[in-house]
Parts: C-alpha cells; structure tokens; sequence
C-alpha cells in the first residue's frame, strides 16, 4: 500500500519556488489569477469614460467659454449635439403648462393623451391646510415649463375619486400608453415637505420620462444624494372605480 507523504506547504497562495515545484506536479492548485488586471483596466475606463464625457450638461454658452481650454473638434461635436438636443426639445414641447383636469374628459385628456406622451396627474388636496399638495402645486408649475413634452395635469382628489381619504394627498399618478406606470401617495418618497425640484426630476428620470444624460437635469445631478429607485410595476387603481376601499 502506497503512503502518503505529508509535504510541508507555509502558503500555497505564495510566490515561492517551492510553490511552483508543488503547483507543477499538482500537489496544490494552480494560484487563481490576480483581480489587479482587471481592476486597474476598469479604472482606466472610467477614467476615459469621464473625461469623454466631461462636457455633457453644458449648454451652448458655457461651451463657448471653454474655446480656449478644449479641442476645437470636440468642442464643435458638442455644440451640434447640444443644437440637435435643443432643436427635438423644442418640437416635442407643446404641452408647457399644467392643464386643470375634469372627470368627464379624464379618459380623453389622460388616458388617450399617454399614447403620445407621458402624463402626470397630480391629485390635489381639498383642503388648504396641505403643505405637501401647495408644495407640489407650485413644483409642478415649474416642471411643466421646463419640460414641455410631457403633459401636466391636476385635478382634486375627491372630485376624480369619490371618498378618496385627504390623507393620500398629495397623490401622483405616472401614465404612458394608456396605463398608470407608477403611482406615489403623498411625497414621502420624496422627501416630504422637503421635496425638491431635483426629487421630481429623479422621478421623471427613473420612470423612463426623461433620458438620465438629458442636460436639463444632468447639471441639477450633481453632489445630490442618491434617491431611492422609483422604478415600479404597472399600478392597479382605476380613477373611474369609486367603490374602492381606499382605507
């Protein structure tokens, strides 16, 4: 019977010429290749990728400012990236105000309306004692004169839902193609009383809105903190449905 023979090994993951003789006859594992490679290759990229990009979110005249600190080339290939941006924006803002909302033409004016475009209900309070629906009120000014190709709409909770509880209010309502897309009862996914233009923005980005490297937002990014991903499934609540239990 054969015996085995106990070979003293210190570190088989060391570098030593005893190692290789042991690795060469199979006694240990062959040492699994460094992960430094690979690390120091993606470093590397987005380093690249970085500088690439340094001057995504820069309008024209910011541009401009930089002649003198950017090659000629590149800074010509933004600007007619920055111009075609400007000019698809342009067409596709026809929408640019927040458009008051009656039942009876709610289908029409939001559901059918999502074919073309994404729509946002924002459900009021009835109440003038709601900071997060005044809030919302006057952000939402603001984000339908920034972006005019999505449709912005308002409408009081109870007069679309019958028995909807002033305590779900504020409440958002994201449809594309004919479907609710996300829903969010009150901003406290937001930040609250706290909400920003820049949360709602995040939102727009999350839901598909609006692109991530659209430059009316990619300068509002910066040093924000990370939000929660607002991603979701398709929301079951049908607005024409006022036998719900909404407690």
């Amino acid at each position: 019977m054969d015996q085995r023979v106990h070979v003293p090994i210190d570190d088989p993951n060391a570098d030593t010429e005893w190692n290789d003789i042991l690795r060469k006859h199979g006694v240990i594992p062959e040492k699994p290749p460094s992960p430094t490679p690979i690390i120091e290759e993606a470093l590397r990229e987005a380093i690249n990728q970085a500088h690439e990009k340094r001057l995504e979110g820069k309008d024209l005249d910011e541009l401009d400012e930089l002649e003198d600190e950017e090659d000629e080339a590149f800074l010509a290939r933004y600007r007619k990236q920055r111009v075609a941006e400007l000019s698809s924006i342009t067409q596709a803002s026809i929408y640019n105000q927040v458009y008051p909302l009656q039942k009876p033409d709610y289908a029409r004016d939001v559901t059918e309306a999502s074919h073309n475009a994404y729509v946002l209900v924002h459900l009021t309070s009835s109440l003038g004692t709601n900071v997060e629906s005044e809030l919302l009120t006057e952000l939402w000014r603001d984000l339908a004169r920034k972006f005019g190709e999505i449709k912005f709409c308002e409408m009081r909770a109870d007069l679309c839902i019958e028995g909807y509880p002033e305590r779900n209010t504020p409440t958002i309502l994201i449809y594309r193609n004919g479907d609710i897309q996300k829903q969010l009862v009150t901003l406290r996914e937001l930040g609250g009383q706290s909400t920003k233009l820049e949360d709602l923005q995040r939102l727009l980005v999350d839901v598909g809105a609006v692109k991530d490297n659209d430059y009316r937002v990619s300068r509002s990014k910066a040093n924000e903190p990370a939000s929660k991903n607002l991603r979701g499934g398709t929301a079951t609540t049908s607005v024409d449905d006022d036998d719900d239990d909404w407690d």
